[in-house]
């Protein structure tokens, strides 16, 4: 599939103090460059409706986040980021959820097994994600959700999960990682993701994380990778919108690759946009322009 990469030209203007549904936010002025982790980490926000286990580990759980009106409401299961390391929970997610809830959408975030907690890495934290949204057909049985309309969402990290969840249908009989019967979703929102774990290793990225996620290198364990990496694993099967920062230069290049990649392999689901002044923690700070062409991609995969 083509991959078809749109600059947005958005306007740079912030307020000095953004509300976000119950999300408030100290938004950077003009010029004062890309979004940082603890601008976003430091928002307020409201409770989810509800935080629900998955599975039997502190880290096993689910927030699920509820917009305005009856519903059945069209479902964003969003994965947060992190590098895969334990010190970055869901925490910091919190102001992305609400602002999808609050432009209409059903959240269901995940927490999971990363690496630094007990049966995190291979292929624990895989497992956690792929039982984690399973685990929204249990959720629908007691809140008004259309499992007929579920995008898979994430960030850095959390991109390469969405990505991964939409390709389970490629993994291998008698996989470890594999469901009995994976939920379907209709497309991926890719945030700054990091899908090539080939690349990534080489670099010895986050303390060489990858390898810790793995279990190994790329020529160790094969095996595991061919069954991981989008790199490997593209072409997906559905729609996909992909938001980056244009100064978003230690991850962009990752995003990029994978572009190629599905590209080379005719992928022609892929609309990509790069954000000007953009870096990486824009494309989750709901008082950013980037903003907007998150909204964007949530609506073209889920319209109104």
């Amino acid at each position: 599939m083509t991959a078809r990469i749109r600059r947005a030209l958005l306007a740079g203007g912030g307020a000095a103090m953004v509300l976000v549904g119950s999300a408030e936010a100290q938004a950077p002025a003009n010029g004062a460059g890309p979004v940082s982790f603890d601008q976003v980490a430091a928002l307020r926000v409201a409770p989810p409706t509800a935080t629900i286990a998955y599975g039997d580990a502190p880290e096993q759980f689910g927030r699920l986040r509820l917009p305005a009106g009856p519903g059945p409401h069209p479902v964003v299961l969003f994965l947060h980021g992190g590098c895969w390391l334990s010190q970055y929970d869901i925490a910091h997610a919190a102001a992305a959820e609400q602002a999808l809830a609050d432009a209409g959408y059903a959240v269901w975030s995940l927490e999971y097994r990363r690496v630094g907690n007990p049966g995190g890495g291979w292929p624990g934290t895989f497992q956690d994600i792929a039982r984690g949204a399973d685990h929204l057909r249990a959720v629908a049985r007691a809140h008004p959700l259309d499992l007929s309309r579920v995008v898979a969402a994430g960030h850095s990290a959390g991109g390469f999960f969405a990505l991964w969840l939409a390709a389970r249908g490629k993994l291998p009989a008698g996989s470890v990682l594999a469901s009995a019967d994976p939920l379907p979703v209709r497309g991926v929102l890719a945030l700054a993701p990091a899908p090539d774990l080939e690349g990534l290793h080489a670099a010895g990225v986050c303390g060489n994380v990858i390898d810790r996620l793995m279990g190994g290198s790329p020529a160790a364990v094969p095996e595991r990778y061919a069954q991981a990496s989008l790199m490997q694993l593209a072409p997906i099967a559905v729609p996909t919108e992909v938001v980056m920062g244009a100064e978003d230069r230690s991850w962009r290049p990752v995003g990029e690759a994978y572009l190629r990649r599905a590209a080379e392999r005719g992928d022609r689901g892929v609309h990509a946009v790069t954000v000007p002044g953009a870096g990486h923690f824009d494309v989750i700070a709901p008082f950013a322009p980037a903003w907007r062409e998150v909204l964007a991609g949530v609506r073209a995969l889920l319209p109104r």
